[in-house]
């Protein structure tokens, strides 16, 4: 398949990020991600975000890890009033799950016809709890989390995972608390511009995200104690957060006929790292992706990384030798929040918005790591 002929997203849509516990507590899974698919199947000229007329809709498929269950994208589809005969696939790739079904959706628009919805969504406020049965006397035990890997080959929580990385890669504390700062006071930039204005679908009456912090500096950060006993702390981490991202994807010559501007697909790459260090997972990942799409990074104009943890995300860039101001130039995860299921694709709206409605360049790269050592990215760039 040569570039021309390459799937196209030609829109991109999320809600606010809400704090777990807050604005968005009220409102599913499925709730969050009928928001997206409706606004982005509304029609020409009905919403910023929908450029659907007489385009079929082959499938919405959609990330997500901690729901209830069952098929969160075919009910999703369904509650946002797409005909029942519009199929609907959930990805679990933990973190990655948004960006990871992005990818598949790629791959199903490769010599096909029409449109996919792709993304991803988390509610963390309505997760379940789930319980291990009871043995014998025992009485049943919460059920934390799934394994990431066999504890044979190492599965750490992810802050524990990210000190490491941090440590073997020389990050210190301040330059992590610096880079979370940035992030907050970025994001809160690109607010008070307008620059998350195109992309946003308000819900339970919230128009904004919940979590980006006025007055942060890095000696409020510095007096935090340390999660984990090394230098990541709450303050330079991620939240838990609700939300939900999705784009829509369109095959090359689905794209020529609607004549309107999108991201081009270049390249796609799924990774696998060491368990025991996550975090690293965007490194293979995003050379892969942009060795696919014939691009190195100096040729990249807008990079999203998923800022789960500074230490990680600077590593990450250590190990990529790449600037760490060139990445998330207007907020990241840390200051918008990591609804896991959904952060992968809202890199994705974050590139279009930035190459398509902000002018930012051509080129983009978005890249996440995923629990279990794995990471995945996304090279698209911008067309007419």
């Amino acid at each position: 398949m040569t570039r021309d002929d390459a799937p196209v997203v030609v829109a991109a849509r999320r809600t606010p990020i809400g704090t777990a516990g807050r604005a968005l507590a009220g409102c599913t899974a499925a709730d969050l991600a009928a928001a997206v698919v409706a606004d982005l199947t509304a029609g020409p000229g009905t919403t910023p975000g929908a450029v659907l007329d007489d385009v079929p809709v082959r499938e919405v498929v959609l990330g997500n890890c901690m729901g209830p269950g069952g098929d969160v994208a075919r009910v999703a589809a369904l509650q946002a009033g797409l005909p029942a005969t519009v199929p609907g696939l959930t990805v679990d790739r933990q973190c990655g799950s948004g960006l990871a079904a992005i990818v598949l959706a790629v791959a199903q628009l490769r010599g096909e016809t029409g449109a996919v919805l792709a993304g991803g969504v988390e509610s963390a406020s309505t997760a379940p709890w789930r319980m291990w049965p009871a043995r014998g006397e025992e009485p049943p035990v919460r059920y934390e989390r799934a394994p990431f890997a066999p504890a044979g080959v190492g599965d750490p929580d992810m802050g524990p995972a990210a000190d490491l990385v941090a440590r073997e890669h020389g990050i210190g504390r301040a330059a992590q608390d610096a880079y979370a700062v940035r992030s907050h006071a970025r994001a809160l930039a690109t607010r008070r511009a307008g620059g998350f204005a195109g992309e946003l679908v308000p819900v339970a009456g919230l128009d904004a995200d919940e979590r980006p912090r006025a007055g942060l500096t890095v000696e409020r950060l510095a007096r935090l104690r340390p999660a984990h006993g090394g230098t990541v702390t709450v303050g330079n981490s991620c939240g838990i957060n609700d939300g939900a991202a999705a784009v829509t994807l369109v095959d090359a010559g689905t794209h020529r006929r609607l004549g309107v501007p999108g991201l081009r697909v270049l390249g796609t790459a799924t990774a696998g790292v060491d368990p025991r260090r996550p975090g690293l997972g965007i490194v293979p990942a995003a050379r892969q992706a942009l060795d696919r799409a014939g691009l190195t990074l100096d040729d990249v104009d807008v990079i999203e990384f998923n800022e789960a943890f500074a230490g990680q995300v600077l590593a990450c860039c250590a190990a990529l030798e790449l600037d760490p101001e060139r990445v998330c130039r207007e907020g990241g995860a840390l200051a918008l929040g990591h609804p896991w299921g959904a952060s992968g694709a809202i890199l994705a709206v974050r590139l279009f918005a930035q190459l398509l409605r902000g002018g930012a360049g051509r080129t983009g790269l978005a890249a996440i790591a995923v629990g279990g050592g794995q990471g995945v990215a996304v090279v698209v760039e911008a067309c007419g």
